[in-house]
């Protein structure tokens, strides 16, 4: 039984709690925005933090005013404890980056849609990158995508916490629909094979990437 919120977070205070509503890639909508400052304004929250994942934490706020907040943001919650994708972060693509070859923000958009709400057996974080120069982290993201000139390349298996691993490349040049075929088949490969609370990065550490390349027809 707990009486914490829903979609907040308890601070280490004991007291009060940190809600993240949902920004799917790090695009703020300018209604999306519009509304956060006017709750930060309204509950007089104390602190507004950008997320290493490319979102927006309001912190600081009691118990009893978190479900009026969530009720004036008009917003998802953008799920932070859970064991399911926590975020998909992009760098700016070929939507205006002058380096970009492949549209990461469309990507990464389509990869979050897919899987909110999808239980899996730890959280898990997509790294979608629109070109080599890889500025959405996509090594060291349980899911990551590089643009190429001939298409995407795959990666699965990073991390960057306390026990970093670069991810494991699974395939090369893939276009978008078999770039996308191959990640729902790895994380499949994952939920089904996965322990509970074992990040990607763990478990491709225990089972092997020959394994996981074997079960998904990745011929060496």
């Amino acid at each position: 039984m707990t009486d914490t919120p829903k979609g907040a977070i308890l601070q280490r205070d004991g007291e009060t709690y940190a809600i993240v509503p949902r920004t799917p890639v790090g695009l703020v909508p300018r209604e999306t925005l519009e509304a956060i400052t006017e709750v930060v304004k309204k509950y007089d929250i104390p602190i507004v933090k950008i997320t290493s994942g490319q979102r927006i934490a309001l912190v600081g706020m009691k118990a009893d005013v978190i479900e009026d907040i969530w009720n004036d943001l008009g917003t998802d919650i953008g799920r932070a404890t859970e064991l399911c994708v926590h975020y998909a972060q992009a760098c700016p693509g070929t939507a205006v980056c002058k380096f970009g070859v492949q549209d990461s923000l469309g990507m990464a958009l389509e990869l979050e849609k897919m899987y909110v709400g999808i239980d899996l057996p730890a959280k898990v974080k997509f790294g979608v990158s629109g070109c080599p120069f890889c500025c959405g982290e996509s090594y060291v993201r349980d899911v990551g995508l590089i643009g190429t000139k001939k298409g995407w390349n795959v990666i699965f298996g990073g991390n960057s916490g306390g026990k970093a691993r670069v991810g494991d490349l699974l395939a090369k040049d893939l276009d978008k629909d078999a770039a996308i075929d191959l990640i729902k088949r790895a994380l499949e490969y994952y939920k089904e094979n996965g322990k509970k609370r074992e990040r990607t990065a763990r478990f491709v550490n225990r089972t092997g990437v020959d394994a996981l390349k074997s079960a998904l027809g990745i011929a060496e």
